[in-house]
Parts: C-alpha cells; structure tokens; sequence
C-alpha cells in the first residue's frame, strides 16, 4: 500500500465514485484505477466499496480509510510545497470568525507582515462553524474563534479573555450600569447575533445554564444593523463590550447587568491537531497570544455609519 494507492482512492471519493472520471482526473487508464482500489481492499482485508450494478457506494470502513487518505496526502502536498518553496514566498492560510474577523484580524495581519514580510496571508471571515469544517478539510492553517471548537480533532487554545454586555438604548428608562433581575431580563424584546456566530453560543449556552428560554425578535450577522435598532429603542442586544464601546462612548446606548448571570469568554486559536505548522503559522499565532500586550486594542469607530 502506497501513497499512491490512497490518492486514486481519495480521487474516486472526490469524483463521486466515478473511476472511470477519477482516471481522468489522474491520467490513468480506468483498469488501473480498479485494480489500485483492488489492491487496497487485498491489502487491508475489506471493503472499501460495495458494487451495486455499475456503481460504486462507499462502505463505512471506506469513509473511515478516506479521513486517513485525506489528511496523509494533505500533509506529503504541504511537505512538497514547503520544501520546494524553501525560502521563497510562502502562503499562510487564516480564517476568523466575525467579531474577531472585524476587529482584531486586520491588526494581527498588520503587525505580522511589518516581521514576516515574505508571507502573503490569506484570510477567510466567516461562522466558526464553517472555520471549523475548513480546518478539517485542510482549507485552513490555523483559525480564530470566540468559542471553543466542536470536533474533537481540533485542538483549542484560549488566547484572549472577552465578555459579552447586555446593551439597551439611551432614550429609555435604563440607566448606565444598572442592575436588573434575571425576571426582568427575561421579558425584554432580544436583538442576538444569527446562529452559529461564537457571540449567539456564548449567549446560548449562558441562558441554558440559567434555565431561560429566550425566543430573539431579530437575529442579524451584522453587529452594527444589532446596535442602531437597539439605538431605535427596538429592543435589548448582547454583544462583545469592544464592539458596542463607540456607541456608548457618544451615549446612545447603556450597558446594564443582570443578576446572577455572566457572559465572559475566550478568544481561541484552533487547529487541526493533526496539521504540520510551519513556522509562519507557529508565528502568526505566538503574534496574537501577545499582540494585547504589545498594541492598543481596536476599537470600530465607523461602527454606526
């Protein structure tokens, strides 16, 4: 069994379990594909496929050799493009989700290529989540998240410590920290961050915790479109301290506490606890564990244009 063996086979997964298109993918005759996939089923003792007529239907041992294929030949194409690319400019692929994406992710790129000028990062915003399945999928190096990712072959590092603040609009009968019960809190009208976003498991798992069922009148991705309704009086919003800070600096908004409940978390970098990490990614990621203590932190002052 060879690496070679595992790419036809990985190949054959990937054109919908059509060898004859895996041939032509590899430039291979569709005889050689067969017989490749032949001498693995020989090799291990069972069935990688089920032929059904003149399909092929993956087995469940085929779906567990096919994370094995994926990740072995994932990790020889980051040997070759490593070393073949020795010294030259290399690549380093981030995502982030959201809040980080829009606040800290620009400066981290910022101060990262003022020490590592060679490297072109490219970086993807998007749910944490969807960081997630991309990390698997070996799309990612390394991702920033504002919750603790779910599969466990990804390993989570707290990085950076965050809370949540529950915001109501200025014009109203709240007051600048002021301290409101879980009853009271229960009755207002929510304005939360869509599902998936690390902020809305943040509130989730907080309100989960404190036995309330929340039902939001509004979920948005865009933070900002969160903190102009609550501006408008629409209702309640929370949301990460940093992002709502312009708004309260002009006095559009308060902030208020609730009893008994706490909406503190971590910033995490994860993983793929199976990725080799150059060592671009080895520095990308020692620049955010310290880059609050080596810069000012963002504040987003075009928040509410």
């Amino acid at each position: 069994m060879t690496l070679r063996h595992m790419i036809i086979f990985r190949t054959v997964c990937e054109m919908e379990f059509n060898s004859t298109k895996a041939a032509e993918e590899l430039q291979m005759t569709q005889p050689a594909v067969s017989l490749a996939i032949k001498e693995l089923e020989q090799y291990y003792g069972i069935r990688l496929f089920d032929r059904i007529g003149r399909r092929l239907r993956i087995t469940d041992a085929g779906k567990h050799f096919l994370q094995y294929a994926i990740h072995i030949s994932d990790l020889f194409r980051d040997m070759e493009t490593g070393l073949r690319n020795w010294g030259t400019r290399g690549i380093l692929r981030v995502g982030a989700s959201i809040t980080i994406g829009s606040q800290f992710l620009p400066g981290y790129v910022k101060a990262f290529s003022g020490v590592c000028p060679g490297i072109d990062i490219r970086a993807v915003v998007e749910q944490a989540g969807r960081l997630e399945k991309k990390l698997l999928a070996n799309e990612l190096d390394c991702a920033l998240t504002e919750g603790i990712a779910h599969s466990p072959d990804i390993v989570s590092e707290a990085y950076m410590e965050d809370h949540l603040s529950v915001i109501c609009s200025a014009q109203k009968m709240w007051r600048q920290g002021q301290v409101i019960s879980v009853d009271e809190f229960r009755k207002q009208r929510f304005l939360l961050r869509e599902q998936g976003s690390g902020t809305r498991e943040i509130f989730d798992r907080a309100m989960e915790q404190a036995g309330i069922s929340i039902t939001p009148i509004w979920e948005a991705m865009s933070t900002t479109a969160l903190v102009n309704a609550v501006i408008n009086g629409l209702g309640i919003a929370v949301l990460p301290y940093r992002m709502i800070l312009p708004a309260l600096k002009r006095g559009l908004i308060v902030t208020v506490d609730v009893q008994g409940l706490s909406f503190r978390r971590n910033f995490y970098i994860i993983h793929h606890k199976d990725k080799f990490l150059t060592e671009a990614a080895k520095s990308f990621m020692e620049l955010c564990r310290n880059y609050e203590t080596d810069h000012s932190l963002p504040e987003d002052k075009g928040l509410l244009e």
